[in-house]
């Protein structure tokens, strides 16, 4: 199936501080229904407002974190997409606190097949297919060895192979 036709008619909420971003989502997506929100207050408002079928948040500028905590808190599949933000530190905690991906934006023009990823697996984790797309990119971005450096991304990885293991199975 694809992409377009898996996410026709789709309600996505993008929140980003930057205009230029909220324009190019909504041009990209252009098959969903889009609401935008450029702070804190407006996209907590849709949060708490609307269901969506995935929440793209930026982490810088508009307190992306607590409104991945409150879109994780309504069962909304949120996808962290950002920027400056491209750091170990802040894809452990977006796995914490609940994202089902993280997109830097240089990867922008890929979004419609990430979140196709989101919507064939039904809103859970996509994290297996994301490293398998964007491995490169988080090693030369980390350094080779970076999911073995740390604790909690060995264990996630040990995580993600289980899961994995259990599916095929």
């Amino acid at each position: 199936m694809k992409e377009d036709e898996l996410l026709k008619n789709k309600h996505i909420l993008v929140v980003d501080d930057e205009e230029d971003v909220l324009e190019y989502v909504g041009e990209e997506l252009h098959m969903c229904l889009v609401d935008k929100a450029s702070d804190y207050e407006t996209a907590l408002e849709y949060i708490q407002s609307y269901t969506y079928d995935i929440v793209i948040l930026d982490i810088m500028g508009v307190n992306g974190f607590k409104l991945l905590e409150m879109s994780v808190g309504k069962g909304f599949p949120t996808v962290m997409l950002t920027a400056h933000a491209f750091t170990q530190d802040a894809l452990e905690k977006s796995i914490k606190l609940g994202a089902v991906s993280f997109l830097p934006k240089d990867k922008m023009p890929e979004l419609r097949s990430f979140l196709a990823d989101v919507v064939l697996e039904g809103g859970r984790t996509v994290w297996r297919k994301l490293f398998d797309k964007l491995g490169g990119l988080f090693a030369e971005r980390f350094g080779p060895d970076w999911k073995e450096r740390e604790k909690f991304f060995r264990d996630f990885e040990e995580e993600l192979k289980k899961k994995q293991k259990q599916q095929l199975a």
